[in-house]
């Protein structure tokens, strides 16, 4: 699921939980992720320092394809065109299959969630569409056929009844916030006009004695705003603009939930128009890189190669040595297995060396299908980044699909080409990010992941936080690893990253009180730092290209010729 953290995600009666809103004239905050940890004591992936640090050893960079497995991307982003992969074997626009590959007119990448008569924008979440798929065959009419069934499907009836209990709790929830959100809109203007042309400050809120309940209710909600450093001295006016932006969000994010992702009559995969049960079927959909929304694929398309342009300084960690190459299969919901899995090879198939994936969910009833796709990748030598999650959760307890495991219970990995990775901040003392899933076997590292400021569409920059953004950082940091020492194997580069962290010791502030140390709940223990993760590939793993043998040159002798 495309998960954004939103500032109104969370609302206990009306006891705001505002996120702090950035400045975005804040130029070190934009940039705040490259930063080197030894001098600023802050834990940024140190981008600069690795470039210096290959410039000296007089490499030079060969690019690097990175697969971006989302939303869309807004290809033609003034930060991103320049470095957006581009099929050079297929004609733009031509209606023809020009490199064979069987994609028509694939100059950027591919949409897996499209067809001919459009998008899908809004999907089922997963757990919908199993409780959709089984409940007929656990629950019917016949108790007798359901134990029958319940006896010869063992796996898929415990995949249903972990579907069901998430789907019968948070449906409701779903449509409870929903409800509660549309009604708080409507008394916005009430809650504003109480300032009576006041500014927002404590004393001025100390000053309007209420003589409603309405009024009452009012000054309570404002005095969870002006908590907000951001807003103390704001006018009515910015008050009431600033709710406004505050419910929008949070409607636009519980709306589709309470309508569609837990609706178990909606489903829009006709639009797509392929055989949804054939599940090795893997030419369809079509060329709309950038789809309905792709503020989350941009986002992370910029986080790994965005260049400075105009005013902005925002840039991504390999935006000297990448190009992205754009494949949709994110909807607004759940992703599909099927999709994803014909996104990963399609990535491969086209020169991906590195993919991103920034998604997930809890249940994958064709996950066999993604890990052939995985099992394809490593093959091939590509390497695979995934984010943790979102959901404050320990993932061997709670796992997060696709994953790397085929049981929580294995020691290790089925594979060894993909890194899992965590979300991290720029406050020391809350080190991990308060959203990210953790594990110390199953997640790899963590990365910076709160307040990332990058492109978004219609050319505009934007801070989301999420793994979802942690991901891409280490994706770019992996880029930057294979563009300059392209011999590197994917466990070569996951090694590197992993060995060369920088650790903290700090509470992880974890749900439970058990291993709650922030080195404690990844496998590395730390936040990347790309110069040391450069340093240890150079000096473990490093290899000079061959020198081409240097061919003599052959002198001709001169055809004398003798007089008579």
């Amino acid at each position: 699921m495309k998960r954004i953290i939103i500032a109104a995600a969370f609302l206990a009666g009306f006891n705001f939980g505002f996120s702090q809103e950035t400045k975005t004239e804040d130029k070190d905050l934009m940039t705040w992720y490259h930063k080197d940890f030894s001098t600023t004591n802050v834990y940024g992936v140190n981008t600069q320092n690795a470039y210096k640090f290959f410039e000296s050893k007089g490499l030079k960079p060969k690019t690097v394809v990175v697969g971006v497995i989302d939303s869309g991307v807004e290809v033609d982003h003034p930060g991103l065109i320049k470095n957006m992969w581009k099929n050079v074997n297929e004609v733009p626009n031509n209606g023809k299959d020009d490199d064979g590959n069987g994609y028509l007119d694939d100059v950027y990448g591919w949409n897996f969630i499209g067809g001919k008569n459009g998008d899908v924008e809004i999907d089922n979440l997963e757990v919908t569409r199993v409780v959709k798929q089984y409940k007929p065959v656990f629950e019917g009419a016949s108790s007798e056929v359901n134990k029958a069934n319940q006896a010869k499907m063992p796996t898929e009836f415990e995949m249903y009844l972990r579907a069901k209990d998430m789907y019968n709790k948070k449906s409701v929830e779903a449509k409870q916030q929903f409800q509660f959100y549309s009604e708080f809109a409507k008394v916005i203007p009430s809650v504003a006009a109480t300032l009576k042309g006041k500014t927002l400050t404590k004393e001025n809120l100390d000053s309007i004695k209420p003589t409603t309940q309405e009024e009452a209710r009012n000054l309570s909600i404002l005095s969870q705003v002006v908590n907000d450093p951001t807003m103390v001295g704001k006018s009515q006016a910015e008050v009431e603009e600033f709710l406004n932006k505050e419910i929008k969000g949070a409607l636009e994010y519980f709306e589709p939930q309470a309508t569609k992702q837990y609706n178990l009559d909606y489903d829009p995969r006709a639009i797509v128009g392929d055989n949804y049960q054939d599940k090795k079927e893997k030419f369809y959909g079509n060329n709309h890189y950038e789809g309905p929304d792709a503020q989350h694929g941009t986002h992370v398309a910029g986080i790994i190669a965005g260049y400075p342009q105009g005013n902005e300084v925002q840039y991504g960690v390999a935006y000297k040595v990448a190009k992205i190459m754009t494949v949709r299969a994110v909807p607004n919901g759940d992703e599909r297995d099927k999709d994803i899995a014909n996104s990963i090879r399609y990535a491969v198939d086209n020169g991906a060396k590195v993919i991103n994936m920034s998604f997930g969910k809890p249940v994958s009833p064709e996950k066999e299908l993604v890990w052939e796709a995985f099992q394809y990748a490593k093959d091939k030598g590509v390497l695979l980044v995934k984010a943790a999650g979102n959901e404050n959760e320990d993932i061997q307890e709670n796992p997060y699909f696709p994953t790397n495991f085929k049981s929580t219970k294995d020691e290790k990995p089925f594979i060894n080409n993909m890194i899992v990775v965590g979300a991290s901040t720029n406050n020391n003392e809350f080190l991990r990010a308060g959203f990210s899933n953790f594990n110390q076997k199953m997640v790899n590292v963590f990365a910076p992941g709160d307040k990332i400021y990058s492109t978004v569409p219609d050319g505009k920059y934007e801070y989301l936080q999420g793994t979802s953004m942690a991901s891409p950082v280490v994706a770019g940091a992996s880029a930057v690893l294979l563009a300059y020492m392209p011999n590197l194997k994917p466990e070569q580069v996951i090694e590197s990253l992993v060995k060369s962290v920088n650790k903290s010791e700090v509470n992880a502030m974890l749900p439970t009180n058990t291993n709650n140390r922030f080195d404690l709940i990844s496998e590395s223990g730390g936040v990347i730092d790309l110069y040391k993760a450069a340093q240890y590939a150079y000096t473990h793993f490093y290899k000079a290209a061959p020198a081409k043998p240097v061919k003599k040159a052959v002198l001709k002798k001169k055809k004398v010729v003798r007089k008579k």
